[in-house]
């Protein structure tokens, strides 16, 4: 008995089930090349933690970068997971450099020395962790030529921001310079303040404005380091004593020298910013006072 046509299941004309069969092994293989692509970029990403766009422009630096990353963390005052996060913070400035081809380099300052918490203050890192016992520094500079910023505190809580932060730092410093910005006004230098850049310019008039604000950040640097060892003996003995108080087990002796000890460190910490305040006036009241110069001789 012959079967019936109408029963039988319909049946595809070869000619149209190919293009059917070449496109689902298409789209399988297309799935499958999209899972391979996106398995190795997350595995780059994993190994450097660096994005596709921050390694390009790392790689398309339009002018040399240096990054000074200020890690002072004594061990009495940071605990173990804000190191890990510095450990972090290095493994990251690590990748950049090396994706900058060598255009960016990175100088790490991790011995808190007195020159080294000096220099922290005098480049706008800022202080932390006092009343825990020595002040714990953790920012980094941004420089390329003249342009210069700060990140004054990282965080671990920023850490995911990081890494942009650092990428948009870099492209300010690196970017065309503005035009200059006019001098601010200063209606009345001081006595003190005029004295104070004839003692380090004699002549105003055969100094350059770059030169003179060389000679003003010398002399700032010096004032700093000055500063830093006038408080150093006083802060030693604060510190002594809440070893001491800390040793007996009083509380409020500890309290009461940690106290003193945070008292020293934030008054260091007002004349660090006093000499910084200072050196701006110096450079603005020289150029009002070159200009002045300059427009006698016309």
């Amino acid at each position: 008995m012959k079967p019936n046509p109408s029963s039988s299941p319909a049946q595809l004309p070869t000619s149209r089930r190919h293009p059917l069969l070449l496109a689902g092994v298409a789209f399988v293989l297309g799935i499958a090349l999209a899972g391979v692509w996106f398995h190795n970029q997350r595995t780059a990403a994993a190994k450097d933690g660096l994005s596709d766009t921050t390694k390009n422009q790392l790689s398309q630096l339009a002018a040399p970068v240096t990054i000074r990353f200020y890690s002072l963390l004594p061990a009495g005052s940071a605990d173990a997971a804000l190191q890990a996060f510095a450990g972090r913070v290095a493994d990251l400035l690590e990748a950049m450099q090396t994706a900058s081809g060598g255009k960016l380099q990175v100088f790490p300052i991790d011995t808190p020395a007195d020159t080294n918490v000096t220099a922290a203050s005098a480049e706008g890192i800022q202080a932390f962790n006092l009343d825990k016992g020595e002040a714990c520094f953790l920012g980094v500079t941004v420089a390329s030529g003249k342009n210069q910023e700060a990140l004054a505190r990282l965080q671990p809580e920023w850490e995911p921001a990081l890494q942009y932060d650092l990428a948009r730092a870099i492209e300010r410093v690196t970017a065309v310079p503005p035009a200059p910005k006019p001098a601010p006004e200063i209606a009345k230098p001081s006595p003190e303040t005029v004295s104070s850049i004839h003692q380090l310019v004699p002549d105003v008039n055969a100094t350059s404005l770059a030169d003179a604000d060389r000679i003003f950040h010398d002399d700032f640097l010096k004032q700093c380091v000055a500063a830093s060892q006038k408080f150093q003996e006083e802060i030693s003995t604060a510190t002594e004593q809440v070893t001491r108080a800390q040793s007996n087990g009083s509380a409020a002796d500890e309290e009461t020298a940690r106290k003193q000890l945070q008292k020293l460190q934030l008054t260091q910490g007002e004349k660090l910013k006093a000499l910084a305040a200072r050196l701006q006036i110096q450079l603005a009241v020289f150029q009002q006072m070159k200009d002045a110069a300059t427009k006698a001789t016309k």
